[in-house]
């Protein structure tokens, strides 16, 4: 009697185990079927949120191509819900147009690329390889041959073309230094209808290369950019503008330019010209996208009303546009 009951003890004892471990099996399926699910959820909600952010920098470009919308417009930010995007309108003609500054080999304009080249710290002769480079480059006679530039191989041969882009740079000799540095390339363009300078939208070593002192320049920049510091906001200083792009008396005041010295650097420059970079940041959640733009924004005959931000003609044609 006594050992059936301690079979009975021992059976049940098994019997309870074997259900624990059904029990700790069932439980991991269980466990496990959840976080698949959850996992999917988040995959399915981060997807969600990518497009959601790509639809909003979308959005805001589109708003930055209106006619009515200028670089210091609150149109360029909104806020709805979890969702948001942030607009940024500078005038690309503020850079150093490299096609502009190559063509025709013009004394002048290649001292404004050699004077920015040392305000980098590129040394001298390093600075005639890079420009003999560039105008053997971009030149259409391939019978000529600068005399710092390598002559053409097989393993280099210029397009003897204008570039078609900033990045091409890095395939010319000489500029391998260079333009491995970081932001290289936030001072340069090859938009063809930027020719001459915009003094509205030039950097200070933009502006510096032109030979302006670097006193006057700082002085400028404060009053352009108003107090926050940045360009294209409600507090910066509006100068009185007339049609088209000339250069304002005031700008030329503030730049300590007197009617000789600015007669020098006139040909190279304009303000506010009709070309912007619009980049439009959108965010869904913790998820950002952006959208790049280089466009034409024409301005309507005979130039906007003092103080007034100019309209734009029709729709702006688009000359780049990418995903960053």
């Amino acid at each position: 009697m006594k050992r059936r009951s301690e079979t009975s003890k021992s059976d049940a004892g098994a019997a309870l185990l074997l259900a624990l471990w059904a029990l700790l099996l069932l439980s991991a399926m269980v466990i496990g079927w959840a976080l698949t699910i959850n996992s999917g959820l988040i995959v399915s909600s981060n997807a969600n949120h990518v497009l959601q952010a790509e639809a909003m920098a979308s959005s805001g470009a589109e708003v930055a191509l209106t006619r009515e919308v200028s670089p210091s417009s609150p149109n360029l930010h909104r806020k709805m819900g979890n969702e948001s995007y942030d607009v940024r309108m500078t005038g690309e003609c503020g850079r150093l147009n490299l096609n502009f500054l190559a063509q025709g080999e013009d004394p002048r304009k290649l001292a404004i690329l050699r004077r920015y080249l040392d305000l980098k710290g590129v040394e001298l002769n390093d600075q005639d390889t890079m420009i003999d480079s560039l105008l053997d480059w971009v030149s259409q006679n391939q019978g000529l041959h600068h005399m710092n530039a390598p002559e053409d191989s097989d393993d280099y041969h210029p397009p003897h073309a204008p570039l078609n882009s900033v990045d091409e740079l890095k395939k010319v000799f000489g500029w391998a230094d260079f333009t491995s540095k970081p932001n290289w390339d936030q001072d340069f363009t090859v938009v063809a209808n930027c020719g001459a300078i915009d003094i509205a939208w030039a950097s200070r070593d933009v502006l510096r290369a032109l030979g302006i002192g670097d006193d006057f320049v700082d002085r400028f920049l404060q009053l352009r950019q108003g107090p926050d510091g940045i360009d294209g906001t409600e507090d910066d200083f509006q100068f009185n503008t007339t049609a088209g792009t000339t250069v304002p008396p005031e700008v030329q005041g503030a730049l300590g330019l007197n009617p000789q010295q600015f007669q020098q650097i006139q040909p190279f420059v304009q303000f506010k010209g009709p070309v912007l970079r619009i980049v439009s940041v959108g965010k869904s959640g913790d998820i950002t996208r952006s959208v790049e733009m280089v466009v034409l924004k024409q301005t309507l005959p005979g130039g906007p009303a003092v103080g007034a931000a100019p309209l734009a003609i029709g729709r702006p044609q688009v000359f780049s546009w990418k995903e960053l």
